[in-house]
C-alpha cells in the first residue's frame, strides 16, 4: 500500500489536536518520520502478535471528557445478560457437545450505542476524522478501509463494572480499534490468542482447546487510559476477564471495516446492542466472508 499525506483543514486539525497528542503522534502528516516510524512499529506488532498498543495517544483532558460522556450516558447503556458462544450464533444441537459453537458463557457487560453519543462527543469527532481512518488503514496495511455502516456499532463505548465478564469471542469486523477510557481497581484484563483462525480455516480444534483451558497461546494485556489499541479481532479469539472492585472498564471502540456495506448480523446486533434495525436484516445476505461470524 502506498502512503499519502492526508489533507485536512487547519480548523479540523486544531480541533483534533485537543483530542489526539498530534505533537507526539502527527498522524495527519503521514510522510512525517515520526508517523512513518509509528506505522512501522504498529505493523510489526500486528504481524508478530496480532495486537499493537500506542500509549498516551489520546490527551488526558480528552480521556476525561470521554469518561464524563460515558457516565452521563450510563443510564442508557444496554446491559447484556446473555449467554453466547464465540461466534454469537445460536446453539446447534446437531453438533457434538464439545464443539465450540455449543460452548456458551454468560456475558455481563454493557454498550453505549453509537447512535446516542452526544453531538460534541470527542469519540464521535475522532471517528469521523478522515486522517484517523487513513492512519488506521496504514497501520493495518490495508486500503481502502471504511467507517462502519452499522449505526449501533460504529463507535460505541463498552462498559464493565464489578463482577462483569466478557467471554471468549471473535469480532464481527476485520480488525478492532480501541481507546482505553477507564480501568478498574482489579481485573478487566484483555486476553487474546492471535491469528486463531483464517478466512479458509476455522481451526475448530484449536478454538476448542482454548475454551477447555489451554493457555499456551494466550496473551494478556492491560492498557492504560489514553492508549490506542489496534487488534485483529476477526481472526483472534479474545475476552475480557472479570472486573473486580471500584471503577469500571470503559473502552471506546471506533470500528473500521473493509466492506462499506457490511453491518452486524441481526443476532449479533441483538446480543450486543439490544436490538436489530432494518439495515441489519436488509444486509444479512451481503457478507464479506464465509466465516461462522
Amino acid at each position: 500500500m502506498t502512503s499519502a499525506v492526508t489533507c485536512n483543514t487547519p480548523q479540523i486539525t486544531e480541533a483534533m489536536a485537543r483530542i489526539i497528542d498530534l505533537d507526539r503522534y502527527p498522524i495527519h502528516e503521514l510522510a512525517s518520520p515520526k508517523t512513518q516510524a509509528l506505522i512501522a512499529q504498529c505493523r510489526k506488532q500486528l504481524d508478530e502478535t496480532g495486537c499493537s498498543v500506542v500509549p498516551d495517544f489520546i490527551r488526558p483532558e480528552a480521556v476525561a471528557r470521554m469518561r464524563a460522556e460515558a457516565y452521563r450516558l450510563r443510564e442508557r447503556t444496554y446491559w447484556s445478560q446473555h449467554s453466547h458462544n464465540p461466534y454469537m450464533t445460536k446453539d446447534d444441537p446437531s453438533l457434538p457437545l464439545d464443539h465450540p459453537k455449543r460452548f456458551f458463557e454468560r456475558r455481563t457487560s454493557g454498550f453505549i450505542n453509537s447512535d446516542i453519543l452526544e453531538a460534541d462527543s470527542d469519540l464521535r469527532a475522532l471517528y469521523d476524522w478522515d486522517a484517523m481512518t487513513r492512519f488506521v488503514g496504514e497501520c493495518v496495511g490495508v486500503w481502502p478501509i471504511y467507517q462502519w455502516a452499522d449505526p449501533l456499532a460504529r463507535c460505541p463505548y463498552a462498559i464493565m463494572e464489578d463482577g462483569h465478564y466478557f467471554p471468549w469471542h471473535f469480532d464481527g469486523n476485520e480488525f478492532t480499534v480501541s481507546v482505553s477510557v477507564e480501568q478498574p481497581e482489579d481485573g478487566g484484563e484483555f486476553e487474546y490468542v492471535p491469528n486463531m483462525r483464517t478466512l479458509d480455516d476455522e481451526r475448530i480444534d484449536d478454538v476448542r482447546s482454548v475454551l477447555q483451558g489451554d493457555r499456551s497461546r494466550v496473551n494478556t494485556l492491560i492498557w492504560l487510559p489514553g492508549a490506542l489499541q489496534l487488534f485483529k479481532g476477526r481472526y483472534s479469539l479474545h475476552r475480557v476477564t472479570e472486573v473486580r472492585g471500584k471503577g469500571a472498564w470503559i473502552t471506546a471502540l471506533p470500528t473500521y471495516v473493509l466492506d462499506p456495506e457490511s453491518v452486524n448480523r441481526p443476532e449479533r446486533a441483538k446480543q450486543f446492542y439490544g436490538y436489530a434495525m432494518p439495515i441489519h436484516y436488509e444486509r444479512e445476505g451481503k457478507r464479506p466472508d464465509r466465516l461462522i461470524d
